[in-house]
């Protein structure tokens, strides 16, 4: 028995909100494992203030998170022929990031890249192995990918003044893999910074706030 891959073209989905007209900062935001990017997206209606344009890309699998009441959430991979899927949805948010820029001046904008659980990986994958530049990148309730190698992701992620968010009672950020992660990131000398809040496993509204205040 032999494995193999095609390459085959296929359809990707996203969402926008705003306008690119006059945003000063265009905000990728990738939703965490069992959303939507649409449902994702109401979470930032709160900082729609014409200043920003956001832009939800959706993970490239999907499934039935309720079979019973028809409920889909979205993904980004899984650990079935994870490098594949990598490779592909870097690709993808690469390809979209070209499609933003295509109507909008990059130069007369901010990018920040907010990855939520799941979403946080694929953003720092995608930042340290694509092509994108990203003027801030933000992890919330995730650390960086253990695997990663930062060495060959220091330079992008070095100049991407990254923020790592996370709850007190988020049960799906342990606290000694947290701290694992802040020691690889001083090893290899990338400058961020962690944020707390008091909650749990969501995107708390005043973090959020405060994120999205220059």
């Amino acid at each position: 028995m032999q494995e193999h891959h095609i390459h085959v073209p296929r359809r990707a989905r996203y969402y926008t909100l705003g306008t690119g007209e006059d945003a000063r900062q265009v905000w990728f935001v990738c939703h965490g494992y069992g959303w939507l990017a649409r449902d994702f997206l109401d979470e930032f209606r709160k900082l729609d203030d014409g200043s920003r344009y956001f832009v939800a890309p959706e993970g490239l699998s999907r499934h039935y998170t309720n079979h019973a009441k028809g409920m889909v959430g979205g993904s980004w991979m899984t650990r079935e022929d994870r490098l594949s899927e990598i490779a592909d949805y870097v690709t993808y948010l690469d390809t979209l990031y070209q499609h933003v820029f295509q109507t909008i001046s990059r130069r007369s904008v901010s990018v920040v890249v907010l990855g939520f659980s799941q979403g946080a990986a694929a953003a720092t994958r995608w930042i340290s192995l694509g092509q994108a530049i990203a003027d801030r990148l933000i992890l919330w309730g995730e650390i960086p990918p253990p695997d990663l190698d930062l060495e060959m992701a220091w330079g992008k992620l070095e100049s991407s003044r990254l923020t790592i968010v996370t709850g007190t009672n988020d049960r799906y950020v342990d606290p000694s893999q947290l701290l694992k992660a802040e020691a690889r990131l001083l090893e290899h000398e990338i400058p961020y910074e962690t944020i707390m809040f008091e909650g749990g496993h969501h995107l708390d509204d005043s973090t959020l706030r405060s994120l999205a205040t220059p």
